[in-house]
C-alpha cells in the first residue's frame, strides 16, 4: 500500500503542473486540431472545386487540302473545315465547359500578352500551316504553340493533358495512312483522301458505348456517399493515423518526464531523506516507478476518450484497442526507467528530450507522415520497427484498421518484450545506484 501512496502521490504532483498538463494532454490535441481544420472542408463538401482555366487561341490556321468532318461527330454539332478548326470546336465544347474558359486573339502577339498581363492562364497559337503540316504524310510535323503562365501548375497541367490526348488521336492518322501506303498499289494512293475521312469520322464518332474520349468524366464514390461517411473516411485515412502518432510520441516523452523524477528528488535530496524512513528503499523505488506507468495510463486513455470525442475517430474493437493501448502504457513506461536509469542528473534530460526521444519517435511515426509514398512503402515497415515506437504505433493502427485480433496481439506480443528489457535493465541499474 506504501508503493501505492507513494505513486499517487506523485501523480498528484505531475498533474498539478500546468506545463505537464498542457504537454500530455494539450499538445496532441492541438496538433491533430490543426489537421482537422485542413481537413475538414474536404470531408464536408466532398473534395475539391477546380477552377475554369481561361485559355486564349489563336487560331491563324490557312487549312490544307480540304476535308470536312462529319458535324455529328464533333461536340456541339459544328463544322470543322480546318484542323485549327477542330482542336477550337472541341475545346469550345459543352463537355469542356466546365474546365474551360475559351477566348480569342486576333495574332500570336495579343495571345501571350493575355496570359503575360494574366487575362488568361494559357495561350494555345495555331500556326498558318497547321492543316497543311498535319496532310504531309511524309515530312509534316504539325504543332501548336503552348504558352502558360509559369507561376500556375493546375490549371495549365489539366489543359495540357488535354491537349496532348487529342493530339496523340490526331497522330494516329498519320500512323494510319503509312500502314495505308505500305500495303496498298499505286492505283490505290488516290483512296488516301477517303481513308483519312473515314479515320476523323470514327475517332471523333460521339457515341454512349465510347470509352476512350479526350475527358473521362466520373461521379466520384463520395458523391455517392452520405456526408457523415464521407467526413469518416477522411478521419479514418488522415485524422485517425495522426492522432495515434500523437499519442504514441508523446506517451514517451510523459513517461520519460515522470521517471526522471527520481533525479530530480535525487538532486534536491528529498529521496534520500526518504530511504531515512521506516519504509524500506525497494518500496519506494517501486512506488517511484509505478507512478510512471499509472501517469502514462491516464494520459493514454484520456486522449483516446478525448480523440474520439472530439474528432470522431474510430479507434476499432474495443478489445483490440485495449490491446494496444496496453503496449503503449508498457513499452513507454518503461523506456522513460530505461533512459533514466543511464543519466546522472537531470541536466542530461535535456539531450534526452531533444535528441534521443525526438528522433527515435520521428523514426517510429515515418510511415504515418510519410502516408502512400515510396519511403512509407519501402522503408516503413523496416525502419519504423527498429524503434518501441513503431511497434507500439503499429498495434494502434492494426486496432484501427480492423486486422485480426491475432494480428494486434502479436504485435503487442513483441511490443512488450521491448518493455520487459527496458524495464529490468532500469529496475536492475536503479537498484544499484540506490540499494
Amino acid at each position: 500500500m506504501k508503493a501505492f501512496d507513494i505513486a499517487l502521490k506523485d501523480m498528484t504532483r505531475s498533474f498539478r503542473s500546468f506545463f505537464a498538463v498542457v504537454f500530455m494532454f494539450g499538445v496532441p490535441l492541438m496538433v491533430t486540431g490543426m489537421f482537422y481544420l485542413m481537413f475538414g472542408n474536404i470531408a464536408q463538401n466532398g473534395g475539391f472545386d477546380l477552377p475554369r482555366t481561361a485559355v486564349v487561341i489563336a487560331n491563324l490556321d490557312e487549312g490544307g487540302p480540304e476535308f470536312q468532318v462529319n458535324p455529328k461527330n464533333i461536340p456541339g454539332g459544328r463544322a470543322a473545315k480546318t484542323m485549327g478548326d477542330l482542336v477550337v470546336n472541341i475545346l469550345q465544347s459543352d463537355e469542356m465547359a466546365d474546365l474551360i474558359e475559351v477566348r480569342f486573339a486576333a495574332d500570336a502577339v495579343s495571345a501571350r500578352a493575355a496570359v503575360d498581363s494574366q487575362q488568361a492562364q494559357v495561350a494555345l497559337i495555331i500556326p498558318p500551316d497547321f492543316s497543311e503540316q498535319f496532310a504531309d504524310i511524309e515530312k509534316g510535323k504539325a504543332v501548336i504553340e503552348f504558352y502558360q503562365d509559369p507561376t500556375l501548375t493546375i490549371g495549365p497541367a489539366i489543359m495540357r493533358s488535354i491537349l496532348e490526348r487529342f493530339m496523340d488521336g490526331m497522330s494516329g492518322v498519320k500512323i494510319a495512312v503509312n500502314v495505308f501506303l505500305d500495303d496498298a498499289s499505286t492505283e490505290d494512293y488516290a483512296q488516301t483522301g477517303i481513308l483519312v475521312q473515314q479515320y476523323l469520322d470514327e475517332s471523333l464518332a460521339q457515341s454512349d458505348d465510347v470509352e476512350a474520349e479526350l475527358l473521362d468524366v466520373r461521379t466520384p464514390v463520395s458523391a455517392k456517399q452520405s456526408q457523415a461517411e464521407e467526413k469518416q473516411n477522411i478521419l479514418l485515412t488522415i485524422i485517425g493515423p495522426i492522432m495515434g502518432g500523437m499519442l504514441v510520441f508523446y506517451a514517451f516523452y510523459t513517461g520519460t518526464s515522470v521517471a526522471q523524477s527520481i533525479l530530480k528528488e535525487e538532486e534536491e535530496r528529498t529521496l534520500p531523506r526518504l530511504f531515512t524512513t521506516p519504509t524500506s528503499q525497494a518500496t519506494i523505488l517501486t512506488g517511484k516507478l509505478l507512478s510512471v506507468f499509472l501517469t502514462v495510463l491516464v494520459q493514454v486513455t484520456v486522449l483516446l476518450l478525448a480523440a474520439h470525442l472530439m474528432f470522431g475517430i474510430q479507434w476499432g474493437d474495443l478489445g483490440a484497442v485495449a490491446l494496444a493501448a496496453v503496449g503503449i502504457i508498457l513499452t513507454a513506461s518503461s523506456f522513460g526507467v530505461f533512459v533514466n536509469s543511464f543519466l546522472k542528473d537531470t541536466k542530461q534530460g535535456g539531450v534526452v528530450f531533444g535528441g534521443v526521444l525526438t528522433v527515435t519517435g520521428m523514426m517510429g511515426m515515418i510511415k504515418i507522415f510519410a502516408m502512400n509514398s515510396a519511403i512509407a512503402k519501402t522503408m516503413g515497415d523496416t525502419v519504423s520497427l527498429l524503434v518501441p515506437q513503431g511497434w507500439a504505433i503499429r498495434g494502434l493502427m492494426q486496432a484501427m484498421q480492423g486486422e485480426p485480433f491475432g494480428a494486434v496481439l502479436f504485435t503487442v506480443l513483441i511490443a512488450l518484450a521491448w518493455s520487459a528489457a527496458f524495464f529490468i535493465v532500469g529496475v536492475l541499474r536503479f537498484n544499484r545506484r540506490y540499494v
